[in-house]
């Protein structure tokens, strides 16, 4: 929570101060790893509960979810950032998936897709967030 808070108040700016292009915003920041794919992903995440976010590490791990209309399948998430730079190769995602049967979780398959979709999802958002920073 204070994480978001920190970046919340990190990319408000004061008033012309500014410079107009921000190219290195990412890297003056409180956390070590590039704020935009740490909120995004934040973002993008935040329909699962969290199991632990590390903002110097960049590690964000969810607890299990399930949807709704689903409930015996549920799926894990853990995205890993692993650069200061916001680019496609500084991101890492990885997800479990578990189906109920006969009273007992058992690990099922994750397609490739949806790894992928995710780590567009997040990029995406970041350059969005990073756009809309450097105005």
């Amino acid at each position: 929570m204070a994480g978001g808070v920190a970046l919340g108040l990190a990319a408000c700016g004061g008033g012309n101060d500014r410079p107009k292009a921000d190219v290195a915003a990412a890297k003056i920041t409180t956390i070590g790893v590039n704020s935009y794919l740490w909120r995004a992903s934040l973002e993008t995440l935040s329909f699962m509960p969290l199991a632990q976010a590390d903002s110097s590490g960049g590690v964000i791990v969810t607890d299990w979810y399930s949807k709704p209309d689903s409930p015996g399948e549920r799926m894990k998430v853990s995205v890993s950032i692993l650069d200061q730079d916001l680019r496609a190769d500084a991101l890492r995602v990885a997800a479990s998936r578990q189906v109920y049967q006969n009273g007992v979780w058992v690990d099922a398959p994750v397609q490739a897709a949806t790894v992928q979709k995710l780590e567009e999802i997040i990029l995406t958002k970041a350059r969005d967030i990073r756009r809309s920073a450097i105005g």
